[in-house]
């Protein structure tokens, strides 16, 4: 439920086209679903601008399911993040018009009920192609939720010429996500470039002093370029919803 769906639900009783019943039936869910094994939170996009998503690792495919389809009930942007192909394969089955964007033989990212386009130019630069699982988990989302961003691939700084090619887009930005693992540099090199907000993403790529991506959020953590967030270590989905709060 966000901000637009209960105007919707308070103009269809005062128009007459929705029971006053039916319409109570549909609040008393609110402002969340007890299923026994998650509270489904109906309210969080009206609180925070950005709807509830399910986190699939750790939950099986029967309870993906379920938390979809309660989600799903009020119509609001609903995504599924690193779902097995198992969960993919059963929420597609329950839900067949989801739309699976795969990041890694791992995981994917299944988004229902898209957002009306908003406002604002989101570009996501990532350093390597290793760091695209990262940055696509972004897109995905960042797609769910009406933004309709814009992704550079393969400018970090080893061969900064290509980052530099693009410096025009980093300028016109209103946001930049920036996705980089090894020693994370990028982070830095854009934060100083642009003066939209940059959300800097760690990634687990790298050698071994990488850390598995513990060098590069260190060394985000620690910019010289004034003002940057950073956020978890492969953390896409997090990274646009951070966005999507900036931008709202």
């Amino acid at each position: 439920m966000d901000d637009a769906a209960l105007h919707s639900l308070l103009r269809d009783v005062r128009e007459g086209t929705l029971a006053p019943d039916d319409a109570a039936a549909r609040l008393r869910r609110l402002p969340f679903a007890d299923l026994g094994f998650a509270r489904v939170d109906h309210h969080r996009a009206l609180r925070q601008a950005v709807p509830e998503a399910v986190y699939g690792p750790g939950k099986t495919a029967a309870h993906c399911v379920e938390i979809v389809t309660e989600l799903r009930t009020f119509g609001s942007p609903v995504v599924l993040t690193r779902a097995s192909d198992e969960q993919v394969a059963a929420v597609l089955a329950a839900h067949g018009d989801g739309q699976v964007t795969s990041h890694a033989p791992a995981w994917s990212t299944v988004t229902w009920d898209g957002a009306p386009a908003r406002p604002g130019r989101v570009l996501v630069v990532t350093a390597g192609t290793a760091d695209l699982p990262a940055a696509t988990e972004c897109t995905a989302v960042l797609d769910a939720l009406g933004f309709r961003p814009r992704v550079t691939a393969d400018c970090g700084v080893a061969g900064v010429h290509r980052l530099l090619a693009t410096v025009d887009e980093l300028e016109g930005a209103d946001a930049v996500v920036v996705v980089a693992g090894m020693e994370g540099a990028l982070a830095s090199v854009v934060g100083g470039v642009t003066a939209a907000p940059v959300v800097a993403v760690p990634t687990s790529a790298g050698y071994g002093a990488a850390l598995e991506g513990v060098t590069a959020l260190l060394a985000m953590l620690s910019s010289c370029a004034a003002g940057i967030c950073v956020v978890g270590i492969d953390n896409g989905f997090g990274a646009a919803c951070a966005v999507a709060r900036m931008l709202s």
